[in-house]
């Protein structure tokens, strides 16, 4: 294991499309519910606990080699917005073409024909990581975080809010992320006996409420 390879996937600049989504930030800023640096932490902190865990097992899972075609039916399940599993999708068919080129991978390659629309993002990021050499803990931190790191760069946009201010948000949330993802594996190595119901399905009612709101929009700075 390289677990330089670690910061390559996790880096912001990896060419895998994040940059483009908010993850539900946009809609939640016009809605009032993100006005600053506490109402950020909050919307991240619901987020990191809900579709975040759901994330992060879902790539812990595919990166100890489970059946990634049932991850994503798992992941669909757990989707019920059609705007996000739209956004997720076009997440992981982005996220593919940067990882094939910089992890060649028959399992990747074969990912990519079963799903050639795109697969759900954690999924890819899972098997990117595992074609990495990188583990499920390597996975599941990759997802966690970029379920609260997406909103707070986003934010930064949205609200000119401090820089400082938006990665003081995500490093006191750092203790919570490392509770969220010690979770994840431990979920993800139960699929194994258990099958994909061993998977968490936290809810975030607003964030799929939020998504489709947004994705009615006729001008949007990001694309979720």
């Amino acid at each position: 294991m390289s677990r330089a390879a670690l910061l390559v996937l996790a880096d912001g600049r990896f060419p895998a499309g994040g940059h483009a989504h908010s993850g539900g930030a946009e809609a939640a800023v016009k809605a009032g519910r993100i006005r600053g640096a506490a109402s950020l932490a909050d919307f991240c902190r619901g987020r990191l606990h809900t579709a975040g865990s759901v994330a992060a097992a879902l790539a812990a899972a595919a990166a100890l080699g489970i059946d990634p075609v049932a991850l994503d039916r798992a992941a669909d399940a757990r989707t019920p917005s059609p705007a996000l599993r739209v956004a997720a999708r076009k997440l992981g068919r982005q996220l593919m073409r940067a990882a094939r080129v910089t992890w060649p991978s028959a399992e990747l390659d074969a990912l990519a024909r079963e799903f050639p629309k795109g697969a759900h993002q954690p999924v890819v990021l899972g098997l990117a990581a595992r074609a990495a050499g990188l583990g499920p803990v390597d996975a599941a931190y990759c997802a966690a975080y970029e379920s609260v790191s997406g909103p707070a760069t986003a934010t930064v946009r949205l609200l000119s809010l401090d820089p400082f201010d938006a990665t003081g948000v995500l490093a006191r949330l750092a203790p919570e992320v490392d509770h969220v993802v010690d979770r994840a594996v431990e979920a993800a190595r139960r699929v194994v006996d258990e099958g994909v119901d061993a998977l968490p399905a936290g809810s975030a009612p607003l964030l799929e409420i939020g998504a489709e709101v947004h994705a009615g929009w006729p001008v949007r700075l990001f694309a979720s």
